[in-house]
């Protein structure tokens, strides 16, 4: 008998085909889409997902992707969005946030026919490969050549930095290692979750006081993600403080590794109820990291900036002013995600 296997749904980030526009006005007015769907993890019982949609049509405000499991699988974790299913008939509708359409779905065998917003996608549905379990280790493919990458930071990299396990979703796992001194947190699927997100650190502290170097020791990573400075904003440090505490950071990567490939943030933006003054610190701290990474910046050990700052709203995109919702961890996520590849390649 077939065992049935929980499915595990993500949303990320909707494409819109140079015929649509980002501001879509309706919701019936989509002509057509295609689909892309891509298994992207798998273990005992259940599997993950993704489901890339591009709306081919007229602009939409809003949608509805319906589709039939055709193996009996359900759907026990979504991101992002609203599901519901009835059979194997499964409906995922937009959340309040976001109107453009990308889901992690989920099935093996692959669904076969697509509708959004009652339109059937005729653009086609292109698989992956349907066995995506691990097989016995080949010399191209070893444990050893994964890129050992540690994402570094404070409570918006850990607590629980669900950033993380969608950025490592959308990664080929036979490539990457997530490394560090902490455990992965519950983000409603399995992932490689370790890190070195440290909750209410700042990095003036870390550099002044030498930790850096022991992580580094215990992991041995070949790129580091660091998305630091949020205490140090708050706590009114000045730009030229925080730059030299990232210098002096990443000498002590460069030590561990003269390789190293460094990627670092311009942080989200920041506005907590209690500092009216916060969100001018983050943006005069962003602007000086540009110019600070080109300075350090070598062909050996490159130092690579993200723009984390730029379309991410305090408002929509955390719960508090300061730390990412949901719908922030997938623009986290994504933004990150060009980078990595890059550096992994």
């Amino acid at each position: 008998m077939q065992r049935r296997k929980a499915a595990v749904l993500g949303l990320v980030t909707a494409l819109l085909t140079a015929t649509a526009v980002a501001t879509a006005t309706s919701a019936n007015a989509a002509a057509g889409c295609a689909v892309k769907y891509t298994v992207s993890s798998q273990w005992p019982g259940g599997f993950g997902a993704a489901v890339d949609v591009t709306n081919v049509g007229d602009p939409i405000s809003s949608w509805s992707l319906v589709f039939t499991f055709p193996a009996g699988q359900t759907i026990t974790q979504l991101w992002s969005g609203s599901v519901t299913q009835s059979g194997s008939t499964v409906t995922v509708k937009n959340a309040a946030w976001n109107g453009a359409i990308a889901t992690n779905g989920n099935s093996n065998p692959v669904p076969t026919s697509f509708t959004l917003n009652g339109v059937t996608c005729t653009g086609g549905v292109v698989p992956t490969p349907t066995d995506v379990s691990p097989g016995p280790p080949s010399p191209s493919s070893s444990a050893t050549t994964k890129k050992k990458i540690m994402a570094l930071g404070d409570s918006i990299t850990g607590s629980p930095g669900c950033w993380r396990a969608l950025l490592w979703q959308q990664l080929p796992a036979a490539r990457v290692d997530f490394v560090g001194t902490l455990p992965g947190d519950g983000c409603g699927f399995p992932y490689d979750g370790e890190h070195e997100g440290h909750g209410g650190y700042l990095v003036t502290n870390v550099a002044s006081q030498n930790m850096l170097p022991a992580w580094l020791s215990a992991s041995g990573p070949d790129v580091v993600l660091m998305h630091f400075g949020t205490n140090d904003a708050w706590s009114n440090l000045s730009t030229t403080t925080i730059l030299n505490a990232y210098t002096t950071l990443v000498g002590q990567m460069r030590a561990a590794n003269p390789k190293m490939k460094i990627i670092v943030a311009q942080i989200i933006p920041l506005n907590p109820s209690t500092c009216t003054d916060c969100g001018q610190r983050v943006v005069n701290l962003n602007a000086a990291i540009p110019a600070w990474a080109a300075s350090l910046n070598t062909a050996a050990s490159p130092v690579t900036v993200v723009d984390q700052w730029t379309g991410f709203n305090t408002t929509t995109d955390t719960y508090d002013g300061v730390h990412p919702n949901d719908a922030g961890n997938v623009k986290i996520a994504a933004r990150w995600l060009p980078a990595v590849q890059a550096a992994i390649a």
